[in-house]
């Protein structure tokens, strides 16, 4: 699907890669509503928008509240009377800790965000998104969607649902004008760390970004927007989300203790 003049919903616009991915579809010609939980960093988005804003809207939102969510599309088609794809951006990670340390407050956390907000927005957006010429879902997976990461398992679990969800969801919509496009980002640099709450040992780093050269947030949005445009079945985005892949299905035991072994210091 073409962006030009197309209306797209982001969630976590308000920074990160889903902010980079808000400013590339307004330079593209799209028409963006973009959510978040932080007032304050819409704002910063907004005005990084410059000549842009008018093409943007903004509305503070917890994706893992359902009710909020449902209400969503309404408020996008009052104001640009059309939705036409969502990203389904938004996202945290657990506490870096092993699955025995964590607390069902912190896994509940994370699968209300990853899991559910994922949910509550396909669900509400579709029945929009199938009266429309064309119309596009993008949903961000991860790395540690397909390959385990030590002190992020709730995480990986999480996102492994999304890759799965997501391809499910092509294969429901095949015969309909909503094509799908499941993403997985590698390292790349954001703030997902603070966003989540969560602290680090040795630093502010991801379990994805430790060890591998992070790629800058606006290069990932640039490669997500390019396979929406081409209605691309997946994307990984980052040399090492490829890499790993390929790794991965070579030889997956290996590709496990290959990735242990690059994050296991941060589980001291």
């Amino acid at each position: 699907m073409k962006v030009l003049n197309k209306v797209l919903v982001v969630t976590g616009g308000g920074s990160g890669m889903g902010r980079e991915l808000v400013l590339n579809l307004l330079n593209k010609g799209a028409k963006v509503f973009t959510v978040d939980i932080n007032e304050k960093t819409l704002q910063e988005t907004v005005q990084l928008a410059g000549d842009k804003k008018a093409n943007l809207a903004t509305a503070v939102v917890n994706i893992a509240d359902k009710a909020a969510v449902e209400a969503l599309p309404a408020k996008v088609i009052e104001k640009f009377g059309v939705v036409d794809g969502i990203i389904n951006n938004a996202g945290i990670i657990q506490p870096f800790v092993r699955f025995k340390d964590l607390d069902y407050s912190a896994i509940e956390r994370v699968m209300n965000v990853n899991l559910y907000g994922v949910l509550y927005m396909t669900k509400a957006f579709l029945p929009h998104l199938l009266t429309r010429p064309v119309a596009h879902i993008a949903n961000t997976s991860s790395m540690g969607g397909y390959l385990p990461v030590p002190g992020q398992t709730i995480y990986g679990a999480t996102k492994a649902a999304v890759k799965l969800f997501t391809e499910g969801l092509y294969a429901e919509l095949l015969d309909t004008n909503v094509k799908v496009t499941v993403i997985y980002p590698g390292a790349v640099g954001t703030n997902i760390t603070a966003n989540s709450g969560v602290a680090i040992p040795g630093g502010e780093r991801t379990a994805e970004e430790s060890k591998f050269k992070v790629l800058p947030a606006d290069k990932a949005a640039e490669i997500i927007v390019n396979a929406i445009e081409n209605d691309s079945y997946s994307v990984f985005v980052g040399s090492d989300a490829k890499f790993m892949d390929f790794l991965r299905r070579f030889n997956p035991k290996f590709a496990t203790k290959f990735i242990y072994n690059q994050m296991k210091s941060l589980l001291k």
